[in-house]
């Protein structure tokens, strides 16, 4: 109990919340990066995933399918931290490339196989319907399959965000700075109220970015395609379409999974 007392009085020190170490600058840079990294994420495996979600015939979508998982599987083989260090050797330690490709590797699997599978799983009368009407693919995944899929695509978004808020502490190895600075830091020091404190920071943020999606999620996805909704109007209806991955779920890296 003495020990969370201690760490809690922490963000009551002299010049905690001030100057080049303090901590609304420090949360200004692990924004920055975390942000960085997860728009270059969502602008790189958003599109592929939904485009390779659209293949629906021929060998040429067993094979997305087969991409997308296999990308997803590989990439929890992938030690963050030792991606960490060969970016350093091949580029320059206090760049901020050493620390965004890491990132980056982390936070599309989540994205693309969660975009790929909710485009997958719309209903194909649905898009039986789009095309009789005279639709266009492009207008049968912009109007039809994305509306549909939204919240599985919020999911992926969401997890890749929180993995990579959590992840982001990594910078401070390198020489940046951020709330992993107060953990590497305190560690260097044998400060642990430093660590602790950076650690609630860290949890913190990633408890705001979930809130954050939940908000955005209320305002963006129509309640009919709502899971819950969608559980109440077809209970036991939910199928997988062939061949599709199945969606990351939020619980981070540990849970992510391809076909079973």
């Amino acid at each position: 109990m003495n020990a969370i007392w201690n760490s809690l009085g922490w963000f009551g020190e002299p010049g905690r919340w001030s100057g080049p170490d303090g901590i609304p600058t420090r949360l200004l840079e692990h924004l920055w990066y975390s942000l960085l990294a997860f728009a270059i994420t969502a602008a790189i495996a958003l599109p592929l995933g939904l485009v390779l979600g659209h293949l629906r015939r021929g060998r040429v979508a067993a094979a997305a399918g087969f991409l997308v998982t296999a990308s997803a599987n590989a990439a929890r083989a992938l030690p963050t931290l030792g991606l960490l260090i060969l970016a350093v050797i091949l580029t320059s330690a206090g760049d901020l490339v050493p620390i965004l490709i890491p990132l980056i590797a982390l936070a599309i699997p989540p994205v693309l196989v969660n975009a790929h599978a909710g485009v997958r799983q719309v209903e194909p009368g649905l898009r039986d319907a789009a095309e009789g009407m005279g639709m266009t693919g492009r207008q049968v995944l912009v109007r039809v399959e994305l509306p549909v899929a939204m919240p599985l695509i919020l999911l992926g978004l969401r997890t890749a965000l929180i993995q990579i808020i959590s992840t982001a502490t990594i910078a401070a190895y390198v020489g940046l700075g951020g709330l992993g600075r107060y953990i590497v830091d305190g560690y260097s020091r044998q400060d642990y109220d430093s660590m602790a404190g950076g650690a609630i920071l860290v949890i913190v943020l990633a408890l705001a970015a979930q809130l954050a999606f939940a908000v955005l999620e209320r305002l963006v996805v129509s309640p009919g395609v709502r899971p819950a909704a969608r559980g109440r109007a077809r209970p036991g209806t939910k199928r997988r379409a062939r061949g599709a991955p199945d969606a990351i779920p939020a619980e981070g890296r540990g849970a992510l999974g391809g076909s079973r």
